[in-house]
This record gives structure tokens, C-alpha cells and sequence, in this order.
């Protein structure tokens, strides 16, 4: 396969991965990856939902917002991609959604706890970091540049009254941020609702996790998890319209 199809065939495992996960929104959110030649970043086509991405629905946008090759529209958001990689060269993939566990739990403004295994990633610092300059649609690039801000270093960052972005060096490590941080959200918003929570891991604890239980190949096994899932219901999925969707955010 040339580059652009290898491209094309990662993004849509990964929006189905994430499908997978259950952190789809109708045909709202995304997945990016960087170019290689520094033209942009690859990611689906707007109007489409994550189970339904393939190849085909891919398209590489520019720092500007120009569609440079692919064929759809992009999606009006895509500035929270171009600016978080313009400001970390060490990314390779962005992954925004809008999972409901981690938008309930941006809501309440209290500190993200390492109650299970899925936290970790996220949990460098005191606490996952939030963006509150706006929880509107990222649609421009000084949005975006706040956005870029507030993430830094760090594995990911909520935004409350609207959803996430996550971060890594692949798209196997972004995306399954993407599943761990929903899970840690959910989780803690059941023990909040159960009184708690009373116990979480220590800082020591939480560095060993780093480097035991989400170690690159730990990512790429729970990622490959999702994909195959993904698979096992493909041929529920269509391989083209022949109408393009309007842009979306």
C-alpha cells in the first residue's frame, strides 16, 4: 500500500477502535494524525461517525483549514488538532471526544484520583488539567492555541461543557488515552455517587503504573483489542455514498 493508504487504513481503525469503546457522538469528533512531509494532519472526512470512517473518508488538512488531498469536507474543529501539534512536536495523534463519563465529571471541578489502573496516564501532575477559556467548538486558532496551553505536557485535558482531547506519539497510545481516560472518569463519578472515593494509589504507585501497566506494548495490546473488535462487525459498515456530507464540527 502507498502512504496515503497506510494512513488511511490506520485512521479508520482507529475510529472504529473508538467506536468500540463507546465514545462515538453521532458524526461529531475525530482522530488525527501528523503528515509526514509536514503538510498537516490526516483526519476523517466531517459527517461521518466513527464506526462508519473508512480509508476513503480520510482527508489531510493544512494549517490553514485547505482540504490538500481526500475527498469530503473537514470537520470545523480541526484547529484543535494543527495548533496541539504546532506547539508538541513529540505527538503524533489527537483524539477529541465527547464522552459523556468525562463531560459529567469535568462538570463537578474536582481532582481526577487514581481509583483503578486507567488514571495513571493522566496523573503526571497534581491533576488532569482543564481548559476553561471556552466550551464552545475549537474553531479557530487562537481557541485552539488555549487549548494547546492548557494540555502542555500532559497526557490529556478536559473541557468542561464540552468533552477532551488526549495526546500521544502514535495512534495507538492516543486512542486508547481516549478509552482509559472515560473509564477513569466513569469510575470515579460511581464512587462519588457511592460517598467516596476514600482510597486511590500514591505518587509512587502511579509512576510504577507508568511504566508496568501502560508501557507502549501494554497500549498497542489494548488497541489491538479495540481494532479487532471493530473488525468483527465490519461488514455492517458501508463502503461508500455517493452524496458528501456538510461540514461538521
Amino acid at each position: 500500500m502507498s502512504d496515503i493508504e497506510d494512513i488511511g487504513t490506520g485512521l479508520a481503525e482507529a475510529h472504529g477502535a473508538l467506536a468500540v469503546a463507546g465514545l462515538g457522538d453521532m458524526v461529531w469528533g475525530h482522530v488525527s494524525s501528523r503528515d509526514p512531509d509536514g503538510r498537516g494532519v490526516w483526519m476523517k472526512a466531517a459527517g461521518w461517525g466513527f464506526e462508519e470512517v473508512t480509508p476513503e473518508r480520510v482527508v489531510l488538512v493544512s494549517p490553514g483549514g485547505e482540504v490538500l488531498a481526500g475527498t469530503g469536507r473537514r470537520h470545523i474543529e480541526y484547529p484543535i488538532h494543527t495548533r496541539t501539534m504546532a506547539a508538541r512536536l513529540d505527538i503524533g495523534a489527537v483524539v477529541h471526544s465527547h464522552g459523556e463519563a468525562a463531560a459529567t465529571f469535568a462538570s463537578l471541578d474536582v481532582p481526577l484520583r487514581a481509583l483503578n489502573h486507567a488514571a495513571a496516564p493522566f496523573l503526571e501532575q497534581t491533576d488532569i488539567p482543564r481548559y476553561t477559556d471556552s466550551g464552545d467548538l475549537i474553531r479557530t486558532d487562537d481557541l485552539g492555541d488555549g487549548l494547546a496551553r492548557a494540555l502542555g505536557d500532559a497526557a490529556g485535558v478536559l473541557i468542561p461543557g464540552h468533552g477532551f482531547v488526549v495526546a500521544g506519539p502514535t495512534i495507538a497510545i492516543a486512542v486508547m488515552r481516549a478509552a482509559l481516560l472515560e473509564t477513569a472518569c466513569r469510575v470515579q463519578l460511581s464512587a462519588l455517587a457511592a460517598g467516596g472515593p476514600r482510597r486511590w494509589s500514591d505518587e509512587a504507585e502511579l509512576e510504577s503504573k507508568r511504566h508496568t501497566v501502560w508501557n507502549p506494548e501494554q497500549y498497542q495490546a489494548g488497541y489491538d483489542y479495540l481494532v479487532r473488535q471493530a473488525r468483527s462487525g465490519a461488514s455492517a459498515r458501508t463502503a461508500s455514498f455517493p452524496v458528501q456530507p456538510q461540514e461538521t464540527r
